[in-house]
């Protein structure tokens, strides 16, 4: 069989229109991904097909900037940093505690929480990995992922466009 290039062009209109279509997944989506590295037992890279299928957790929040509440979805960070091999619970104690998370965004953002910050045993702080934000996936310029800590008074550790949470224990021997 043989195509013409006007054949050619309508496949190719057709392609770009249903990627387009309201409702489906932005294209990033694809190859979303988010890294969890340094001094973990177990580093992982999970896609936002993972991040689905792990225990979710809603949190609400109010945007001030367009006075208006938002309920964003996604995974406990501590399920996540758990799941790299990170002390927590009662194992967050003595050298742990100097541990700290690096969050970068794929823009080059970057911003540090102590460990004990995103520990139940320590404190309510509900940080997720949010991927949906009022039951959608999250727009090119906020995700796909995005990091949420609901309880701090201004969004500043919010990272947008989040690609790794590296693990980073000051204790550990070059540092």
């Amino acid at each position: 069989m043989r195509f013409t290039p006007q054949i050619l062009l309508a496949i190719a209109a057709l392609t770009i229109s249903l990627a387009q279509q309201p409702g489906a997944p932005p294209r990033s989506d694809v190859s979303a991904q988010i890294r969890i590295t340094g001094d973990v037992t177990a580093p992982l890279t999970l896609s936002a097909s993972d991040l689905k299928g792990l225990p979710r957790k809603s949190v609400k929040v109010f945007n001030q900037h367009e006075n208006k509440e938002e309920t964003y979805e996604g995974v406990a960070v501590q399920e996540l940093l758990r799941r790299a091999g990170v002390p927590h619970n009662e194992k967050l104690r003595g050298a742990a505690m100097a541990m700290y998370v690096l969050a970068e965004a794929s823009d080059g953002y970057r911003v540090v929480y102590a460990l004990a910050e995103l520990d139940s045993d320590f404190q309510d702080s509900e940080v997720i990995v949010a991927d949906t934000m009022n039951g959608s996936p999250l727009g090119d310029k906020q995700g796909p992922f995005k990091m949420v800590a609901p309880h701090d008074k201004r969004p500043a550790r919010w990272i947008r466009m989040l690609k790794s949470l590296t693990v980073v224990n000051v204790t550990t021997p070059g540092r």
